[in-house]
């Protein structure tokens, strides 16, 4: 199993303990024992393989090789190990997977600059491509007509 991030903590929430409120760190929490409530923190959360969190996850890199439920938003990255297992949504810059990882949600990538990412990635692909085989007809059609 890959090593996880050896950042000293500011938090732990060791083996075998259990803890349910609200979390907001300035630093970084890991999460060896069982979490439930609300967790927020400006620099990283671990949830080591013996963690289990039901939340919804704000960091900014989010490390997961235990169980999650809930949605996990990083501003920097998020690494998924290979004993991780996730019920929710992701959203994150950059998305690291190890094989073995098990998962259920929708994963969204994005800078932090793009809001609606569906819009962005539409515009992006431009026309309709039914549309454009449409127009892409009728000019070969016309082209046909004219050589006639």
């Amino acid at each position: 199993m890959a090593k996880i991030n050896d950042d000293v903590p500011n938090c732990v929430i060791g083996e075998g303990s259990v803890f349910e409120g609200k979390f907001f760190v300035n630093g970084s929490i890991h999460i060896k024992g069982k979490f439930q409530g609300e967790i927020q923190t400006q620099d990283q959360l671990i949830v080591g393989p013996t963690g289990k969190v039901k939340t919804d996850i704000l960091a900014k890199r989010v490390t997961i090789a235990g169980v999650i439920i809930g949605n996990i938003t990083a501003t920097e990255e998020v690494n998924l190990k290979e004993s991780g297992k996730i019920l929710g949504n992701i959203k994150t810059p950059k998305l690291n997977v190890e094989q073995g990882v098990i998962s259920h949600g929708e994963v969204t990538i994005t800078t932090e600059s793009s809001n609606n990412v569906k819009k962005l990635i539409e515009e992006s692909f431009g026309k309709n491509t039914e549309e454009e085989l449409k127009l892409s007809g009728k000019v070969q059609k016309k082209e046909i007509l004219e050589q006639e």
